[in-house]
């Protein structure tokens, strides 16, 4: 029986299952819009997405390699947002996408199977359409008023409670979600959230994101 044009060997095989696996695993997503903490340890993150919508493209693809390089050795995952391009030349694990950018569909032909592929959503019925057209995973939000993403208007814990018996891929709360509200997202149905200023912003970035991880699975096992 031949195999899938995109599966070229046994090992191929292997790498595109951890992969997934990884994805399941993980808990806290960190988006990463400030460079220069790209040295610090995030313990108990899951998943790092570069964002970075100011920079040239060569500068986000310079920063991309040292990234991949520097995560290639480690269990977390490592994701672009928007720039396909840049994903496949610096070899990340995969491309965020939000509701403006390439379709899933066409991102996938150019991904590959191998790719991870996660999609913004801001209401059950994007989330759907994602999780039918093949998405990995959905970031779902904003959930509260967000400085990150003032342009959003909040979707508030409603949307999260729709979600909760519907999506069957991990799915990702995000906006203004710090340690203080953990618990109602918690609550509310998610098992996965992604920050960007509840680690960056705070004094202690690595011990910030310590204690995010912490308070999701003390949360979850609740």
């Amino acid at each position: 029986m031949p195999k899938p044009p995109y599966v070229l060997n046994n090992s191929g095989i292997k790498f595109m299952k951890s992969k997934r696996i990884l994805l399941k695993k993980s808990l806290l997503y960190l988006i990463l819009d400030r460079p220069g903490v790209t040295r610090l340890s995030f313990c108990g993150v899951g998943i790092i997405q570069l964002r970075d919508k100011v920079s040239d493209k060569s500068h986000v693809l310079s920063l991309a390699n040292k990234l991949t390089k520097r995560l290639s050795k480690t269990k977390t995952l490592f994701i672009i947002n928007d720039y396909i391009d840049v994903a496949l030349l610096s070899g990340a694990d995969g491309v965020h996408l939000g509701q403006q950018d390439l379709p899933l569909r066409q991102a996938r032909k150019l991904l590959g199977k191998d790719k991870i592929i996660g999609i913004s959503c801001h209401n059950l019925r994007q989330a759907l359409k994602a999780q039918k057209e093949g998405a990995d995973y959905i970031g779902i939000g904003p959930i509260y008023p967000s400085a990150t993403k003032p342009e959003y208007r909040a979707i508030g814990l409603k949307v999260l409670r729709q979600l909760k018996d519907k999506i069957k891929i991990p799915y990702f709360a995000i906006g203004n979600i710090h340690a203080d509200n953990i618990k109602e997202i918690i609550a509310a149905g998610a098992r996965r959230i992604a920050v960007c200023r509840a680690i960056l912003k705070a004094n202690h970035p690595n011990r910030a994101a310590s204690q995010l991880s912490n308070k999701i699975n003390e949360s979850c096992l609740k």
